[in-house]
């Protein structure tokens, strides 16, 4: 299988849900021109609360790999995971395959679940008979740290 191991077998515990305070300044970027009116917009803006909706099902997990690189996950991001919603077609999740955890984007079509990766070099991964196949939790976010 050319999946990438996301993260070791211990399951990572629930997110702190304590507020995560910055300024925001705007609320909103220009890629044009901007609005004069933004000049003196200044809010705090809890970044625990706009991320994060169910925090007792909720984990951060870094991702290894370069799979996913087309949907803006790259290697060595950070993405939060929510183990309460009901995965949908299109979105991207964390599944367990044999033991196996991958980032990819879930795809279910006639009852079949088929994994597709957001790169071209990657093969789809679709479970044979006999593979245990579990969707762990939906992708929320990604974060990646640029160099500065």
């Amino acid at each position: 299988m050319t999946a990438e191991r996301l993260f070791p077998m211990n399951a990572p515990l629930p997110l702190n849900v304590t507020p995560l305070w910055v300024q925001s300044l705007p609320a909103t970027v220009q890629a044009g021109f901007p609005s004069p009116a933004d000049d003196h917009a200044i809010t705090r803006l809890d970044l625990m609360e706009q991320l994060i909706k169910h925090p007792q099902a909720t984990f951060m997990l870094r991702v290894r790999g370069d799979s996913m690189k087309d949907a803006g996950i790259m290697d060595g991001s950070v993405v939060l995971v929510d183990k309460a919603i009901q995965p949908r077609n299109g979105h991207v999740v964390v599944a367990c395959i044999d033991n196996e955890y991958l980032c990819k984007y879930f795809v279910q079509r006639a009852g079949r679940i088929r994994l597709k990766a957001a790169n071209s070099t990657y093969p789809d991964i679709t479970p044979k008979d006999g593979q245990t196949l579990e969707i762990w939790g939906v992708v929320v976010a990604s974060i990646l740290q640029h160099k500065c």
